[in-house]
């Protein structure tokens, strides 16, 4: 039986990265757009290459057929007030506002070690103890409720590696101090590759799961990241991330959770990958063969 209720999308990591200016830096965004929409994907995230303002970005993704699943937002409320970051995010909750998204991913970017923080080495990530960690929860969920008000966006946090809520004990204290409007974004390969435990996370935060980013991470990789002490960006170049089902990660409690839960949002193929080294339209199709035939999915017809 189809899960006619939840919508598969692509982010466009997949053809550029967001951080590192020379993987895909020579790919176009109306490729990206076209070969997404060709494989049968429903949406896309932003990304780098696309333009910030609605009258300019709706035409393009509704030529092909694309609904905005989110953007990310790189949020500092570690070290600003509550009105400073709704200040910053103004423009890009409007953005998603007036294209129709519903969730907008956070990732905290305060208190990251360095000028270029994700290439600092992985054992310079910044704890979550190293902040007051009931103020910085009371701004979140400050934050979250304007979100809410004034934009119609859940906020969707992102625990992710490098930031300071990676580990599972800080996710787990993370989500007990905050409310109900401080959505997770469930990130398989984040989660992975820092030693949650996939599978009591998805049982503890479910009815907090907003927005779902499925990556597969190589074992020898993942390995290398803590033995060798790699930064986040050499751990990307060396293939830490991978499509859904070509890593080591064990799927069977993703799908169980996405099958038998009350989640209703996105699910979204995030594998930054070097594109030279994993072709992005072969990359995506492989992909979405495999949502299709795991949960499966409903899909729009291909253009």
């Amino acid at each position: 039986m189809a899960l006619s209720h939840l919508k598969l999308g692509v982010s466009p990591l997949c053809w550029t990265n967001d951080v590192l200016d020379d993987l895909g830096g020579d790919i176009a965004l109306q490729t990206c757009l076209q070969q997404a929409a060709q494989t049968g994907y429903q949406g896309i995230e932003l990304g780098r290459k696309f333009p910030r303002d609605a009258r300019e970005l709706h035409p393009l993704l509704d030529k092909v057929g694309l609904q905005l699943a989110s953007g990310w937002h790189s949020g500092f409320l570690a070290e600003r007030s509550v009105q400073e970051e709704l200040d910053a995010v103004r423009p890009h909750a409007q953005l998603l506002q007036q294209l129709g998204a519903s969730v907008m991913v956070y990732g905290e970017c305060g208190l990251l070690p360095g000028e270029t923080p994700l290439d600092e080495q992985i054992s310079q990530s910044p704890a979550l103890a190293s902040l007051d960690l009931p103020q910085y929860c009371d701004k979140l969920n400050a934050f979250a409720d304007v979100l809410l008000r004034d934009y119609g966006l859940q906020l969707a946090y992102h625990h992710h590696l490098m930031m300071v809520v990676e580990h599972d004990d800080e996710l787990q204290a993370f989500m007990e101090n905050t409310h109900s409007n401080v959505g997770l974004v469930f990130d398989s390969g984040h989660a992975f590759a820092a030693g949650v435990d996939i599978a009591r996370a998805l049982q503890r935060y479910g009815s907090r799961i907003c927005h779902i980013h499925l990556k597969d991470v190589r074992p020898e990789v993942h390995q290398r990241l803590y033995r060798e002490n790699l930064s986040f960006n050499e751990a990307v170049r060396a293939g830490l991330f991978t499509i859904p089902g070509e890593g080591g990660i064990d799927y069977s409690p993703i799908i169980d959770f996405v099958k038998r839960s009350q989640y209703q949002g996105w699910l979204i193929i995030e594998a930054e990958q070097d594109p030279a080294l994993a072709p992005p339209l072969p990359t995506v199709q492989r992909a979405f063969a495999w949502a299709n035939a795991h949960f499966p999915l409903t899909s729009r017809e291909t253009v």
